[in-house]
Protein backbone atom coordinates (compact mmCIF):
# COMPACT_ATOMS: atom_id res chain seq x y z
CA UNK A 1 0.00 0.00 0.00
CA UNK A 2 1.37 3.51 -0.80
CA UNK A 3 -0.06 6.87 0.65
CA UNK A 4 0.93 9.92 -0.47
CA UNK A 5 0.24 13.37 0.73
CA UNK A 6 -1.60 16.19 -1.81
CA UNK A 7 -0.97 19.43 -1.41
CA UNK A 8 -3.01 22.34 -2.84
CA UNK A 9 -6.17 20.20 -2.13
CA UNK A 10 -9.03 19.34 -0.10
CA UNK A 11 -8.18 15.85 0.36
CA UNK A 12 -5.37 14.99 2.80
CA UNK A 13 -4.08 11.48 2.12
CA UNK A 14 -4.40 9.34 -0.87
CA UNK A 15 -3.91 5.32 -0.81
CA UNK A 16 -3.17 3.17 -3.24
CA UNK A 17 -1.82 -0.47 -4.58
CA UNK A 18 0.12 -1.17 -7.47
CA UNK A 19 0.50 -4.47 -9.13
CA UNK A 20 2.06 -5.47 -12.23
CA UNK A 21 2.05 -1.93 -13.58
CA UNK A 22 -1.80 -1.86 -12.63
CA UNK A 23 -3.99 0.31 -10.21
CA UNK A 24 -5.87 -1.03 -7.28
CA UNK A 25 -6.85 -0.34 -4.09
CA UNK A 26 -8.14 3.42 -4.38
CA UNK A 27 -8.77 5.19 -1.77
CA UNK A 28 -8.79 9.52 -0.63
CA UNK A 29 -8.78 10.47 2.98
CA UNK A 30 -10.81 14.03 3.21
CA UNK A 31 -12.50 15.66 0.08
CA UNK A 32 -15.38 15.81 -1.80
CA UNK A 33 -16.66 11.48 -0.70
CA UNK A 34 -18.52 11.33 -4.25
CA UNK A 35 -16.58 12.68 -6.70
CA UNK A 36 -13.37 10.50 -5.17
CA UNK A 37 -15.12 7.38 -4.39
CA UNK A 38 -16.33 7.68 -8.21
CA UNK A 39 -12.31 8.43 -9.47
CA UNK A 40 -11.36 5.73 -7.58
CA UNK A 41 -13.57 3.11 -9.01
CA UNK A 42 -12.69 4.67 -12.79
CA UNK A 43 -9.15 4.10 -11.96
CA UNK A 44 -9.28 0.58 -10.75
CA UNK A 45 -7.43 -1.95 -12.82
CA UNK A 46 -6.37 0.91 -14.90
CA UNK A 47 -2.81 1.04 -15.78
CA UNK A 48 -0.61 3.61 -14.37
CA UNK A 49 0.64 5.21 -17.22
CA UNK A 50 -3.12 5.74 -18.91
CA UNK A 51 -4.15 7.04 -15.36
CA UNK A 52 -1.08 9.35 -15.45
CA UNK A 53 -1.90 10.52 -18.93
CA UNK A 54 -5.85 11.00 -18.12
CA UNK A 55 -5.14 12.62 -14.48
CA UNK A 56 -2.38 15.03 -15.37
CA UNK A 57 -3.30 18.73 -15.57
CA UNK A 58 -7.11 18.63 -13.71
CA UNK A 59 -7.82 21.82 -12.20
CA UNK A 60 -10.53 22.41 -9.36
CA UNK A 61 -12.12 25.70 -9.97
CA UNK A 62 -9.18 28.49 -9.76
CA UNK A 63 -6.63 26.01 -8.17
CA UNK A 64 -3.73 25.02 -10.41
CA UNK A 65 -4.40 21.35 -9.37
CA UNK A 66 -7.08 19.06 -8.31
CA UNK A 67 -7.53 15.78 -6.38
CA UNK A 68 -7.42 13.71 -9.62
CA UNK A 69 -3.84 15.80 -10.20
CA UNK A 70 -2.97 15.19 -7.06
CA UNK A 71 -3.58 11.24 -7.73
CA UNK A 72 -1.51 11.96 -10.67
CA UNK A 73 1.41 13.26 -8.93
CA UNK A 74 1.36 10.10 -7.02
CA UNK A 75 1.32 7.96 -9.27
CA UNK A 76 3.95 9.10 -11.07
CA UNK A 77 6.34 9.38 -8.30
CA UNK A 78 5.67 5.78 -6.85
CA UNK A 79 5.98 4.58 -9.85
CA UNK A 80 9.70 6.27 -10.38
CA UNK A 81 10.19 4.37 -6.95
CA UNK A 82 9.45 1.01 -8.18
CA UNK A 83 10.30 1.04 -11.76
CA UNK A 84 7.06 1.38 -13.23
Amino acid sequence: MYTYKPEGVCSKQINFDIDGGVIKNVSFVGGCSGNLQGISRLVEGMKVADAIDRLTGICCGAKDTSCPDQFAHALRKTASIIGG
